[in-house]
């Protein structure tokens, strides 16, 4: 089986919330893609409950976009802690923090049911599993520890 990276990270070593880049991968034509873990609950300690993680997928995918140009796709981890973000060309950390920093807050703060693209039976493959309240309580709390470009560490943190 092939190895994969996150599954060769230690998950008790990282200190959440952080935005990571685990690759930067160069396509056979020559296109250039970074793949970001958007990490924001401490591995083993917790995760968003399902609806509040969906609702955010839906929205971050809206969000993000607006914010930054090259966004390919925002997915939520299995395990619920945080997504993948995959975007073209190189791109970095130090970039991506504070897109996600401001949709966060957006989420917290902003947002109103309406604004959730997606809910619908037509716009969603499970439309009656999303949660707002969920979702802005999480971002909010995710907003209010801010973010390491390090995630091993809890320096740098100015987004």
């Amino acid at each position: 089986m092939a190895d994969v990276e996150s599954f060769q990270l230690d998950h008790t070593a990282v200190i959440a919330p952080y935005v990571r880049l685990i690759a930067t991968e160069h396509g056979p034509l020559g296109g250039t893609i970074s793949n970001f873990d958007l990490r924001f609950v401490q591995p083993n300690e917790g995760e968003i409950p399902t609806a509040g993680l969906h609702t955010i997928e839906h929205l971050l995918a809206s969000l993000l976009r607006d914010r930054l140009d090259g966004v390919i796709d925002c997915s939520p981890f299995g395990c619920r802690t945080g997504f993948h973000l995959i975007m073209w060309g190189e791109r970095t950390p130090e970039e991506i923090a504070p897109a996600l920093a401001d949709s966060l807050h957006a989420i917290a703060e902003q947002v109103a049911w309406e604004d959730v693209p997606g809910v619908s039976a037509e716009g969603c493959g499970n439309y009656r599993d999303h949660s707002l309240h969920s979702a802005r309580e999480w971002a909010a709390r995710i907003v209010a520890q801010g973010f390491s470009v390090d995630p091993f560490e809890r320096v740098g943190v100015v987004y």
